[in-house]
């Protein structure tokens, strides 16, 4: 866990937590006025051009190949790009932005349980105990200190989309690993671009079928700033710089610091007005206290590199 972790190394999960932390409220606005799907669908058509631009101006126009991996490629960003984000701005008609961010902080549980079966690499009991303290603060948060409510309470049926985006998005986190020889700009931009298909061939789909019609001009003016919020920051800087942190410090480790997107969707959210409880204060501040734990933990151990941390190197 972060064992011999420059700081530098952790910046860009960081920044990716940073700007997903924010993007939940300001997605909860922007749907107000243009729909989960068409917002997405703009959303990542003008990110992914950027992405693809990138890569060739950095790389080279042979970076824009798959090398017969195109298939896996697209399996792989639909997951992470249409199956995540769709779910979970649908989600976002049904559940409060905070209640979504929190079921984020899911994602090293899930993480580190997908690297153990696909890897067969047990994770260390500090691990183990970050994420139970993390989870709990996101139990505690979600269920105002009554578990009933996980059960009984509104907006469960967002919960759960979230959850399912959650789940398709650590997919496509463990399955960069798949792609070491591939820079993570390459990996972004090549799996966006099946991701992007995706999404726009879903949303001609729901626009011919007349389910969700096509926003007139009006609502996008309404919607311009979050917009113009969710593709640079929250799509290219932050899938940019989340790709970037998995390959420095490893998608189990990474993934920890989507501990803080709910903390920050939070403190947002504090200064549009909203006061939370009790319960959920602790919970938030369980979930900071579980990240400086793993990090203090992993930098006062022996030099000695673990099995996870030579599998993710």
């Amino acid at each position: 866990m972060f064992e011999d972790r420059r700081t530098s190394d952790l910046l860009p999960s960081l920044t990716a937590a940073l700007a997903w932390g924010a993007m939940f409220p300001v997605a909860a606005t922007a749907i107000q006025h243009v729909d989960a799907f068409h917002l997405t669908a703009v959303r990542y058509l003008v990110a992914t051009a950027i992405f693809l631009g990138l890569l060739a101006l950095i790389e080279g126009r042979r970076a824009l190949l798959p090398q017969g991996r195109a298939l896996e490629l697209f399996v792989l960003g639909t997951l992470g790009f249409a199956g995540f984000n769709l779910l979970t701005y649908v989600a976002l008609e049904h559940t409060r932005p905070q209640d979504a961010s929190l079921i984020v902080a899911t994602s090293p549980l899930l993480t580190v349980l997908a690297v153990w079966l696909t890897t067969r690499q047990k994770p260390t009991r500090t691990t183990v105990a970050a994420m139970v303290v993390a989870l709990l603060g996101v139990v505690l948060v979600i269920s105002h200190g009554e578990p009933s409510m996980l059960v009984h309470g509104q907006g469960r049926a967002g919960d759960l989309l979230v959850f399912a985006g959650v789940a398709s998005f650590v997919a496509y986190t463990t399955g960069a690993r798949r792609f070491g020889d591939f820079s993570p700009l390459r990996y972004t931009a090549l799996s966006a671009t099946g991701g992007t298909i995706t999404i726009l061939a879903v949303t001609a789909l729901l626009t011919l079928t007349g389910t969700y019609p096509l926003p007139g001009p009006g609502d996008w003016a309404n919607a311009a700033p979050q917009t113009a919020y969710i593709i640079f920051a929250g799509a290219v800087i932050g899938v940019l710089a989340w790709n970037e942190g998995v390959r420095r410090i490893g998608p189990a480790d990474g993934a920890l610091f989507m501990n803080l997107v709910p903390v920050v969707t939070f403190a947002v959210e504090i200064g549009r007005g909203y006061r939370p409880g009790e319960f959920e204060i602790l919970g938030a501040l369980l979930t900071i206290a579980a990240l400086v734990f793993a990090n203090l933990a992993g930098r006062s151990r022996p030099a000695a590199m673990p099995a996870l941390a030579r599998l993710e190197s």
